[in-house]
């Protein structure tokens, strides 16, 4: 792979001078047309130590507009990153919508430095190169032009630079002690990068490799590549808008199959918890999750819990019998409505991925990243492609949850159509609860069945053995509450 790069291409100053221009011209020009075609650009700098990897990251913020151009640079995780899971950093720094974001080292960076240290094994690798084609893919898959550059020195070329700058006083503080050790593992690095470089190479987000021999024709190839990328994908049509989903009702043996959209069906909704038990319970077993997250919090362990349901299904009481078991400086509550401005310009996932919690602490999420393959299939707010494909990467996210230690819970609070209607009815007539009920809870009423039918495919494409889903009997809320806190105790107990 990289001996095909390795062709000692030079560009003469006045070439340079003459075509640099031009190139930045356009390059701004794409710049100003990508604000009004809301997609993403990210640019992944990555390669040899001595590459000339900072001076190409300069010139590209003297080439383009830095008003819309970010670059964040990814070193040691701080205490602060290593409480989360690893890509939280990264989606954190996800331009948005109609900007450019330059990542200086990224996902690639910890497991190919591993390897060479051999810290991991190969097929730990392997297992790090497929996250991060699923990662890569759920980016592209959303619309993220991803561009990766890999910069590449021979060894001798490598040699030659790091002397060059050693013997320049101006310059010498760039060499470090590193970058000798990684030079006496040349060869061994230069495996490790071109496996994993061609693993990762795919037809959404391939890999531009660079010789950074000389410094012109390496800035003309990465401004060009940018360019041609960005003025490419800028005359793609703009993408539709999604039709909005029927409501009609698919029936009991519709597309979905039975054994799916019966899932809620098999649910006893007659169970119930008398006043005096639930009492009884529920004060026990506050106490038991009081205990135990106390023995939890020391030893790091974090919890995200899930709540989803139908409207006036229970969600909110029940998430406050469970925060009173819990010191109020431990747990926070993210409720969840429609999408702000600022989270619309990002991938459906980012808002939930800056909520993820740091060691000894607890995220509760009233409704969730769910709502893509529930509301947003429903209401037709995602083309059927994307809520489709959600299953997937809702798995991957919740999978990398668990890769980190987090104790996933996951709750749906079912209810009936009638037990609904009285609640709702019940909301109407009580004046301090009437802020509850709105139109759209009415309108959603009218597509039960549709809900019902997508309620079931989530829960069993994404009722894994890592994540699986707990689904509440809810009409009695007694037993509702003291379920879920029970089950949270287990988990938690478990994890101890």
């Amino acid at each position: 792979m990289f001996e095909a790069v390795e062709l000692g291409l030079k560009v003469a100053k006045e070439e340079y001078d003459k075509r640099v221009p031009d190139l930045r011209i356009k390059l701004l020009q794409a710049q100003e047309q990508l604000k009004d075609r809301r997609f993403p650009v990210l640019i992944l700098i990555h390669g040899a130590d001595g590459a000339g990897k900072g001076e190409v990251l300069n010139t590209l913020h003297e080439w383009m507009d830095p008003r819309f151009l970010q670059t964040t640079a990814f070193g040691p995780r701080s205490g602060e990153e290593r409480g989360r899971p690893e890509d939280w950093r990264y989606w954190l720094a996800m331009p948005p919508k109609g900007r450019t974001g330059i990542f200086f080292c990224s996902w690639y960076t910890r497991p190919i430095l591993q390897r060479a240290y051999d810290e991991i094994s190969k097929g730990d690798l392997e297992r790090e190169v497929e996250r991060i084609r699923l990662l890569e893919k759920a980016l592209t898959d959303d619309g993220v032009l991803l561009i990766k550059f890999w910069f590449h020195l021979s060894k001798k070329d490598q040699k030659k630079r790091l002397k060059a700058l050693e013997a320049d006083p101006r310059t010498a503080w760039r060499v470090t002690k590193t970058d000798w050790k990684h030079y006496k593992l040349y060869d061994h690095f230069r495996a490790i990068d071109e496996e994993v470089l061609q693993e990762t190479h795919t037809a959404e987000a391939p890999w531009t490799i660079v010789e950074a021999k000389d410094r012109r024709h390496q800035m003309l190839t990465v401004g060009t590549t940018i360019m041609e990328g960005l003025t490419a994908r800028l005359q793609e049509a703009p993408p539709s808008k999604p039709a909005a989903a029927t409501a009609s009702r698919a029936g009991k043996k519709g597309a979905l199959g039975e054994g799916i959209h019966s899932v809620l069906d098999r649910l006893d909704l007659t169970k119930k918890l008398e006043d005096k038990e639930y009492k009884e319970r529920l004060e026990e077993v506050q106490g038991r999750v009081n205990r135990l997250w106390r023995k939890a919090k020391p030893k790091g362990l974090s919890a995200v819990l899930v709540f989803e349901g139908w409207d006036a299904g229970g969600k909110g009481g029940t998430i406050r019998r469970l925060t009173a078991s819990l010191d109020a400086r431990d747990y926070r509550v993210i409720p969840i409505a429609a999408p702000t401005e600022e989270e619309r310009a990002q991938h459906y996932l980012w808002r939930f991925w800056r909520h993820l919690p740091g060691r000894g602490r607890v995220v509760i999420f009233d409704r969730s990243w769910y709502g893509r393959v529930m509301v947003e299939r429903v209401e037709g707010f995602a083309k059927e492609h994307e809520w489709k494909r959600a299953y997937a990467e809702i798995n991957e996210f919740e999978e990398a949850m668990i890769r980190h230690g987090y104790i996933v819970q996951k709750f749906f609070l079912h209810i009936s159509p009638e037990e609904q209607l009285r609640r709702f009815k019940e909301r109407e007539k009580t004046a301090w609860k009437q802020f509850k009920i709105t139109e759209e809870d009415w309108r959603n009423r009218n597509k039960w069945d549709a809900y019902e039918a997508a309620v079931g495919e989530l829960v069993e494409r994404t009722s894994t053995p890592h994540a699986p889903w707990t689904l509440v009997e809810a009409v009695d809320k007694n037993h509702a509450r003291v379920k879920v806190l029970e089950t949270f105790a287990k988990a938690v107990k478990k994890a101890l």
